[in-house]
């Protein structure tokens, strides 16, 4: 049986960017962990997944649908994270948009999909920020979903794309209203693998802000794809952020990808260059042979604490193989850390190829 549609009452608090702001000039700010890898703890079945939604499609893995099937899946790992110290649920939405659940013939579903997973994070961030005083926010995480504008999947035909830039601008926009509606402060765009994707998500949630009439502040989130500090577009993390910076996000960072001790030049790149806060929530080390996690929440904390002590942070976290575990470790080592100082960049022409380009004065 499908649960009951969020209202518009559900709508996130005014003064989202402003009160994050705020927040992050008092102490480095704690987000939450992995879904996935949490979810898989469970260990459910397709029944599970599936529910009595009558979806013609094998569910099994399709994390976002929980929402909707098993809701107290989601709920209690929203309530771990929170209890274990984080100030910001990401919505369990990475894939909850029409490209990838058309995998699961659940593309009629996505609206609903992200209105409640987005209403449950605001309903426990409401109910943890009643206990204490202290604001909670909501992040509605959109994925890059598994299609890519800048790249050809076919060898042979370089020029060709399975999708266009406005259908998936039209993709995220479905997406983004939906976030806004259930409640979300932020619209968290993450795993940037493409820039030119992550830009169509920008353009959606500029048009949705427009037409809800409010800010719809920016998180953006790159993933490296190798070592020297590209995404799967080619872009360094400099060129990627002057290619988003018109967006005026008020978080822009990294996850994924690699562990911290891997991210670590790359995090000192971002946080010199841009005048926004940063955000970074790095895997638990790289996975073993068996594809699973093994570093634990002390060398991860500590790992992420170096980055805090240096300046480099304002908002830490966990990725692929984090646990509550990690994230009260994070918080714990680095609460009462001087957070980073938002630098003032001169003035200049900042563009962007794959490399960045700046004009000199």
């Amino acid at each position: 049986m499908l649960r009951a549609m969020p209202s518009h009452a559900s709508l996130a608090p005014d003064g989202a960017r402003e009160a994050l702001l705020a927040a992050a000039r008092e102490r480095i700010l704690v987000t939450d962990g992995a879904f996935g890898t949490e979810i898989q703890n469970w260990k459910l079945s397709e029944a599970d997944y599936a529910g009595t939604l009558g979806l013609s499609h094998d569910q099994k893995g399709n994390n976002d649908i929980l929402a909707l099937t098993k809701p107290e899946v989601p709920e209690s790992i929203h309530r771990a994270y929170f209890e274990a110290g984080a100030d910001i649920a990401e919505t369990n939405t990475f894939s909850a948009n029409r490209i990838s659940q058309a995998d699961y013939g659940a593309e009629g579903l996505v609206r609903e999909i992200n209105m409640e997973s987005a209403a449950m994070a605001r309903r426990i961030a409401d109910e943890f920020a009643a206990r204490d005083g202290r604001r909670r926010f909501v992040a509605g995480a959109i994925g890059p979903t598994n299609k890519t504008l800048s790249l050809s999947p076919d060898v042979n035909d370089p020029g060709f794309r399975e999708i266009d830039f406005d259908y998936l601008k039209q993709v995220y926009r479905e997406q983004t209203d939906a976030l806004i509606e259930g409640g979300a402060d932020f619209i968290l765009i993450e795993t940037v693998f493409d820039t030119l994707n992550a830009k169509a998500g920008v353009m959606a949630a500029s048009e949705a802000a427009e037409a809800f009439g409010r800010d719809v502040p920016l998180m953006l989130s790159m993933t490296l794809t190798d070592l020297s500090g590209r995404n799967l577009s080619g872009h360094t993390v400099e060129a990627f952020w002057h290619a988003v910076r018109h967006a005026r996000p008020v978080t822009i960072g990294l996850n994924c990808s690699f562990g911290a001790e891997q991210l670590r030049p790359h995090v000192k790149t971002l946080s010199e260059i841009c005048d926004t806060l940063i955000m970074v929530y790095p895997n638990a080390g790289l996975p073993n042979e068996l594809g699973a996690y093994d570093e634990a929440p002390a060398t991860t904390a500590g790992l992420v604490k170096e980055w805090a002590v240096a300046g480099q942070v304002n908002v830490l976290g966990g990725c692929c193989g984090s646990t509550p575990a990690h994230i009260k470790a994070i918080a714990d080592a680095v609460r009462g850390l001087t957070p980073r100082v938002v630098p003032t960049p001169p003035v200049r022409t900042r563009l962007a190829g794959l490399e960045p380009f700046t004009m000199a004065a």
